[in-house]
């Protein structure tokens, strides 16, 4: 997915979001993001496409656990991916055209999920 800073106001105006930090280059210049950052959750949403498309598994039957990791820029290019583990969780991630992390966690589904989560 190409983020661009149209995609980034589309997506302030569908999530009602419009921290400047996002939208406004003159005040995100002077964060120390040092510019202007795409959404988190923008980034979030292609980890839940990938899920659904290769798990075929509903959010709701899923725990996720994510750190981001580095910010997403307009220009930059990102792509979901991940891998089962061995503990039957799944490592996931969304990855610029770098291939650095700018996001990276893990997931369970279904039994896991709820079993870990009535032990917390």
């Amino acid at each position: 997915m190409l983020v661009d800073q149209p995609a980034i106001d589309a997506y302030a105006r569908i999530t009602g979001d419009f921290n400047p930090i996002h939208l406004d280059p003159v005040f995100a210049a002077t964060t120390p993001m040092h510019g202007i950052i795409a959404h988190g959750t923008m980034s979030l949403g292609l980890i839940w496409q990938m899920i659904a498309r290769n798990l075929g598994t509903p959010a709701a039957a899923a725990r996720m656990t994510v750190r981001f990791v580095s910010p997403v820029r307009p220009g930059d290019r990102i792509v979901a991916g991940g891998a089962e583990a061995c503990d039957g969780r799944h490592s996931i991630w969304v990855k610029n055209q770098k291939d650095e992390f700018v996001i990276h966690g893990h997931l369970e589904v279904g039994g896991q999920a709820e079993r870990r989560k009535a032990a917390t």
